[in-house]
């Protein structure tokens, strides 16, 4: 079977650092016919010379408001709609595209006619604190374990921003000038409410690492928590009610999976929900034990949960002595959640890589 065409699209805000060698990935794995367009995004460093030295096609965007990665892809997709690809594949600037994963993402939303999404992974530096190897752990059943289960029963999975395909004629129907936080998980829930949810191939990947400053991973971390809680309250129940209405099983699951909470977010309210119980069987008596009970089995289950997550995913990250340290990392990330309440993230912000 002959490959589609690809165009391999890079927004890039000042990435001089890093792009080059994202884009030596890149380049062995085209073929005639094949662009790679670099959209240097509001960039005051050197990103397009060295996208343009590396041997890319490069635009340069600069607007004194709307900014963002998505108005960025936006940008980049009018560009390429002029000679428009089969195939658009989104990839970030720094990150690294095993050989191969172009040809297998490009033929997969090819014939299925829907998004395709990579494995996605970051990784931990050699030197990582115990914090970045949990981190690196949770991002691995997020965006690795709980795919991969969708994918064996034959259900879609979410977008993670890098790593992306999709068929030409749905691009031209993508929604991407904004500047939401977490603009990949916004587009598959809405691509997924247009009737095209993006499907998981776990056989091709793209690998980054994580920011080595402190305050790169608390900026990061905090755009991604505040970007997730924000789809899951505005979007998570519309699609779950649109797939319950047309009884598509697809969408359902889809929605249920985004309606998951962050990982630590959902550890500390299944310990709340256990002590309000504990509080109301002290107050009101054995008779409202029932609610104890049932927080009990939750909490119980989610434990179980984690160590079997942990068996398979994270035993090369976190030894078994530092998985007790996991309750104390779902404690630390009580301020993040604090602050969506009382002072939520809405501006997109890149995170510095130092």
């Amino acid at each position: 079977m002959k490959r589609p065409t690809v165009a391999v699209l890079v927004p890039a805000h000042n990435e001089q650092e890093v792009i080059e060698s994202t884009l030596r990935t890149l380049l062995p794995q085209l073929q005639a016919g094949d662009r790679l367009l670099v959209v240097a995004d509001n960039c005051t460093d050197d990103t397009a010379q060295v996208a343009r030295a590396a041997g890319a096609e490069v635009v340069e965007r600069s607007h004194a408001s709307d900014r963002g990665k998505g108005f960025a892809l936006d940008f980049g997709v009018r560009y390429l709609a002029r000679n428009p690809p089969d195939v658009l594949v989104i990839v970030d600037a720094d990150c690294w595209v095993e050989p191969g994963s172009l040809q297998r993402l490009a033929n997969l939303a090819m014939t299925q006619g829907r998004p395709v999404q990579s494995l996605d992974l970051m990784l931990p530096n050699a030197a990582a604190s115990l914090k970045q190897r949990l981190a690196a752990w949770a991002w691995r059943v997020k965006n690795w374990a709980r795919p991969l289960g969708w994918h064996r029963l034959g259900w879609p999975c979410q977008l993670m921003g890098t790593g992306m395909a999709f068929p030409w004629p749905i691009v031209q129907g993508m929604d991407l000038a904004n500047g939401h936080l977490v603009e990949d998980m916004k587009l598959g829930a809405d691509l997924a409410l247009a009737g095209a949810p993006p499907l998981f191939c776990p056989s091709a990947r793209v690998t980054s690492e994580f920011p080595t400053a402190i305050a790169a991973q608390q900026s990061q971390r905090k755009r991604w928590e505040h970007g997730h809680l924000s789809v899951l309250q505005s979007l998570g129940p519309k699609l779950l009610w649109r797939g319950l209405r047309s009884g598509n099983v697809a969408v359902v699951a889809m929605a249920l999976d985004l309606l998951v909470p962050p990982l630590a977010l959902l550890g500390v309210v299944l310990c709340g929900l256990w002590l309000a119980s504990l509080v109301l069987v002290l107050v009101a008596g054995a008779a409202w034990a029932a609610p104890l009970v049932l927080a009990t089995l939750l909490i119980f289950l989610f434990q179980v949960t984690l160590w079997q997550a942990w068996q398979g995913w994270g035993r090369d990250l976190v030894s078994a002595h530092e998985w007790l340290s996991v309750p104390g990392y779902m404690l630390a990330k009580l301020p993040i959640y604090a602050g969506y309440v009382f002072r939520r993230q809405k501006a997109w912000v890149r995170t510095e890589r130092k």
